[in-house]
């Protein structure tokens, strides 16, 4: 019996931008290591496993290497495969049961919302080594469940910066969220990268779970609740941030399916 699975770029509405990820909507539960051979084998930041549940789907996500907690740009995936493939109508609000509590996806015109979790930073000592693994001088360092989230003076910086992902792995913490204020003639609030070799993706392209901590941050800089934002990996992402200060963050971003295709059981 075959398996479809759908590659969706996540956070973009351009083929071959924003951030890839692999979607398998499983008729009966599988076992965990077939889920990690699959997305060890689609070498994608992430693959998405969902099963349909009484009044919504349960989702998991596997890195080639790990199972993450929480990924955005996967559930962005998993939500436009799921209305575009016709599980659900766009009418339909997605809810996914993870290890993160509930999920809620909504399609709201040519953008999928995504409600999730809220992400508070608080001040850290870093470790040493950290300004060498970035290549940079770091403004203020902050620590989060993420990792670090590392304020630099210049959205320049954030763009032009060449960590080393070898020395980034021996930190304490598994990632690293780079950012900046953009340059004043920037349609966009803030700026970011992420990184995160200890999980077997030396640079994100775009990651939600990133922006449920740049979304307080910036709005305690800022002193708005509303934000457009701008990952500048290679790839290159847009996500829409609404934050009122509370324990959720609304994600909006768009997607576009790549290519889809059948697993073949061995």
């Amino acid at each position: 019996m075959t398996q479809i699975i759908t590659q969706v770029d996540a956070f973009t509405n351009t083929p071959f931008a924003g951030n890839p990820a692999a979607v398998c909507v499983l008729p009966a539960p599988k076992d965990d290591r077939w889920m990690q051979q699959v997305a060890q084998e689609m070498n994608l930041s992430e693959t998405a496993f969902l099963i349909k549940q009484d009044d919504g789907f349960n989702l998991r996500w596997f890195t080639p290497t790990v199972e993450v907690p929480l990924c955005g740009h996967a559930t962005l995936a998993s939500a436009h495969v799921l209305w575009s493939e016709g599980h659900l109508s766009t009418d339909e609000v997605a809810r996914f049961y993870t290890k993160s509590g509930l999920l809620i996806a909504k399609c709201q015109d040519a953008w999928i919302e995504l409600d999730f979790p809220a992400n508070r930073s608080q001040a850290a000592i870093a470790s040493p080594q950290l300004g060498d693994a970035l290549g940079i001088n770091c403004t203020s360092v902050y620590q989060n469940s993420l990792g670090y989230l590392v304020e630099v003076e210049s959205e320049d910086l954030v763009r032009q910066m060449q960590p080393n992902f070898q020395l980034l792995k021996t930190l304490p913490v598994d990632g690293v969220i780079v950012t900046s204020k953009t340059n004043p003639d920037s349609p966009y609030d803030f700026i970011s990268r992420f990184f995160a070799p200890r999980l077997g993706i030396d640079e994100d392209p775009v990651t939600g779970a990133a922006h449920c901590c740049l979304a307080p941050f910036w709005r305690d800089r800022l002193n708005k609740n509303t934000f457009l934002a701008y990952q500048a990996s290679s790839r290159g992402g847009v996500v829409k941030l609404d934050y009122d200060g509370g324990d959720r963050v609304l994600l909006s971003g768009q997607a576009v399916t790549i290519l889809r295709g059948e697993l073949m059981s061995h």
